[in-house]
């Protein structure tokens, strides 16, 4: 009887094309979707404040500082007046807005659409509700600011209404309903001596 040893295993290598690797990423984003749908099969809409931020840099903050001058400002007009090309303007404010660090919109003044009174409402909640009824106050089309706070309110809001009568159905018939606010405290703004949306950028 003859013994032989067995063969070496043989070592194949397999490539990986990348057209693979692309098809394997898009699954895995397909199931991090999938584990973030809702009861009723609805994927939760990105909110702006969760987008990662990148910081600005020195043409960003120029061009954010024209458009806070003139916000009809031609991208060739940015471009002539920082010396580059319409395109780089182009993709640098789309860039901008896609990094969620711009927000370009009109902004109406409130009475425009017959909102006269404005009120800063404070807010006391149970902390085990406090994310359910601020996503509920951030639903609703008076609400322009929702912010969660420390110190004597746990949320702070500012609203819009079209009268007193509308202030008081807003208070009574929203807030009064909701589960777990414990108290409301509402001040109306007799008159407002700044309304502005503009911050300092420094441009050095």
């Amino acid at each position: 009887m003859e013994l032989r040893p067995n063969p070496a295993p043989v070592k194949s290598e397999v490539k990986v094309s990348r057209a693979y690797r692309v098809d394997v990423r898009i699954i895995r984003r397909l199931r991090e979707r999938i584990s973030n749908v809702t009861p009723d099969g609805k994927v939760p809409a990105q909110r702006s404040d969760d987008r990662l931020r990148r910081p600005a840099d020195a043409l960003d903050r120029r061009i954010i500082g024209f458009l806070q001058q003139d916000g009809r400002l031609s991208n060739t007009e940015i471009a002539r007046r920082l010396k580059v090309t319409e395109t780089t303007i182009r993709k640098r404010i789309n860039a901008l807005v896609d990094d969620g660090l711009v927000t370009i919109v009109g902004v109406p003044n409130p009475a425009v659409a017959g909102l006269t009174v404005s009120a800063i409402i404070g807010i006391r909640v149970h902390l085990a509700a406090l994310h359910d009824v601020s996503e509920q106050l951030r639903s609703y089309p008076e609400v322009r600011y929702v912010g969660l706070a420390a110190g004597r309110y746990d949320i702070i809001v500012e609203a819009f209404f079209t009268d007193q009568e509308h202030v008081l159905e807003f208070v009574s018939g929203r807030l009064g309903t909701l589960q777990g606010v414990t108290a409301v405290e509402n001040s109306l703004i007799l008159k407002v001596v700044k309304f502005s949306y503009e911050w300092q950028v420094d441009f050095d």
